[in-house]
């Protein structure tokens, strides 16, 4: 990096030295009489070329600058520093689901922001829709061996992370709904005469110009142009639907171009890769390529805004020219956009995951098991808790188990073991690492209800909504695959006797459904239940101890109910008189 800013410095010299030598053989020529004028020439051409050097440096000292900027991030995740390096907005995709609120899945803190390195919006969709919607265990599995392949490419991942234009900031570009729009929407120039008619109309007006110039005779050049403003005023609908929306649907062209072309140069094993590979040409027509050709398209329509093209705009015919160069490009590669990119999201996503696994190589992929719903883990963690931090537990709900009963104090960690299997299975389910020693499981579709406020806008009270996502959950739970349910202090807005019954029934309808899960209580009248029954409710419990006056949690998971609670005391630890 040094030694590029000191090139760059040293060409910036360069540069202002050669144009005060212009200026000083300029005025030698015009005062002086002893020197020729061509002699500009020589400090004119090491100008050009210096200049053209010196942006050479600039790109190279930009991506040297991005690089660092991506290692630095990544030594962030790896050192537990990374919220507020990534990806933080919400997501409107996540608002009706049934996890992603409970489970930090976006925004500050979440998961994706730990996750995601994509550049484009179609790696950010394709990541947030994994993790947002299980998958089957085959696209799984191909997942974990283009991972494994991926793992190790350093110098992808960085080429990806850094490429683009030239100054443009490491952000998220490409509009895909906007650029798919625009490249499947019907044809608007269907007659390809007017092409050709038009490109001699634009050489017979620069023909009736040269006339007008040379004989001052202008009335074939004014013919022309009336001829010429016709045509165009007749298809002026036409033009502005091809034209419309392109400021948006063609930005970022060049970043999606650079993409391309480096996954087209990258040479892959596994079977998921080698077919998003063969997704990246159309007509056997690099993607790369003919996005580049798109991109000059782009920049002829650019140009109409320019003072100087609109005022030769009717004689040349410009706009509608470009207007036919784009429809012909749309005509031979349109239906090709798609693909390419779905191929770039998908390979992005998977890149995100691979330079997850990269930086933790201690967690290791899932394995699935065939048989009744079942969940096994050891040594089980929270991706989004510092490692030196984690408290692991094992968790089993298997054989007759079908559900956790975790009863245990304020504070003790009950929600956030919960959250830890639930976002573990969330990355199983996506094919990604968990953070764990070993997890097995069979395919599960999380279902939670741990973070369920009420509402103001909807007039609703905190019970209501709880009552409502346990509707929904019980709902989910007779479809496939089966549902891994995670219940919260379980209806805790009403009365014990309604809270008991209500709890029973609810736990009861979901096991009787195929659905696993886990159910955390404070109240102890809960542990009771008996109408899940038949051993498939299973009692455990996190405790506390207070010492020297403050409370002391270990987290760790305990088999039985718990024998204490700790809410006088802690009312008592800040000060209230009870």
């Amino acid at each position: 990096m040094e030694q590029l800013d000191g090139r760059h410095r040293t060409l910036g010299n360069m540069r202002l030295l050669l144009v005060i030598v212009a200026l000083l053989i300029a005025w030698w020529a015009v005062y002086r009489h002893d020197i020729s004028a061509w002699w500009l020439l020589l400090p004119a051409a090491a100008f050009i070329a210096v200049a053209t050097y010196h942006a050479a440096i600039l790109r190279k000292k930009s991506l040297a600058e991005r690089a660092v900027d991506v290692y630095r991030k990544g030594l962030a995740r790896i050192e537990d520093r990374w919220i507020g390096n990534g990806q933080q907005a919400p997501r409107p995709d996540a608002t009706t689901s049934l996890y992603a609120t409970d489970l930090d899945l976006f925004g500050a803190g979440s998961l994706f922001e730990l996750l995601s390195q994509a550049r484009t919006c179609m790696g950010e969709d394709t990541l947030a829709h994994w993790l947002l919607s299980p998958s089957p265990v085959s696209e799984i599995i191909e997942r974990h061996a283009a991972v494994s392949e991926l793992r190790s490419r350093l110098d992808l991942r960085e080429d990806m992370a850094i490429l683009g234009e030239n100054g443009q900031k490491l952000k998220t570009g490409v509009h895909p709904k906007a650029l798919l729009q625009w490249a499947e929407q019907p044809t608007q120039l269907k007659q390809q005469n007017l092409r050709w008619a038009a490109l001699l109309l634009a050489l017979l007006a620069i023909a009736g110009a040269i006339v007008w110039g040379e004989t001052g005779i202008k009335t074939p050049f004014l013919l022309v142009l009336v001829v010429e403003v016709f045509i165009a005023f007749s298809l002026k609908e036409r033009l502005n639907k091809v034209f419309a929306g392109t400021d948006r649907a063609l930005a970022d062209l060049e970043l999606l171009s650079s993409l391309l072309a480096r996954l087209e140069r990258e040479p892959f094993t596994s079977p998921r890769l080698l077919l998003l590979k063969q997704e990246l040409a159309s007509h056997a027509i690099p993607g790369s390529k003919a996005i580049a050709h798109l991109k000059t398209i782009v920049q002829y329509i650019d140009s109409r805004d320019n003072l100087f093209m609109r005022l030769l705009d009717k004689p040349l015919m410009y706009s509608v020219q470009v207007a036919f160069a784009a429809e012909a490009w749309r005509r031979a590669h349109g239906k090709a956009v798609s693909s390419w990119l779905n191929a770039v999201g998908e390979m992005e996503a998977l890149l995100s995951i691979a330079a997850y696994s990269y930086e933790h190589p201690a967690d290791p992929f899932p394995e699935f098991v065939e048989g009744p719903p079942s969940f096994y883990a050891e040594e089980l963690g929270h991706p989004l808790i510092p490692i030196a931090k984690c408290v692991r537990n094992t968790v089993s709900i298997s054989g007759k188990t079908r559900a956790l009963l975790i009863s245990g104090s304020n504070m003790s960690g009950k929600s956030t073991l919960m959250r830890a299997v639930g976002i573990n299975t969330v990355l199983a389910m996506a094919g990604a690492p968990v953070r764990a020693q070993r997890l097995q499981l069979t395919p599960l579709h999380v279902a939670a209800s741990i973070l369920v406020n009420d509402s103001l806008q909807e007039g609703s009270s905190r019970f209501y909504a709880e009552i409502t996502r346990l509707r929904h959950i019980c709902d989910l739970a007779g479809q496939r695959p089966p549902v891994l349910f995670l219940l919260d202090e379980l209806l805790q807005g009403t009365n014990s006797k309604d809270r008991l019954i209500g709890a029973e029934a609810v736990v009861s309808e979901l096991i009787d459904n195929g659905a696993i899960g886990i159910i955390s209580t404070h109240d102890l009248a809960l542990t009771d239940m008996q109408r899940s029954g038949e051993g498939r409710l299973q009692n455990m419990h996190l405790q506390d101890e207070i010492e020297d006056g403050k409370m002391k949690f270990d987290f760790k998971l305990r088999d039985g109910v718990v024998t204490k609670s700790n809410g006088v005391e802690l009312m008592r630890l800040i000060g209230l008189k009870v």
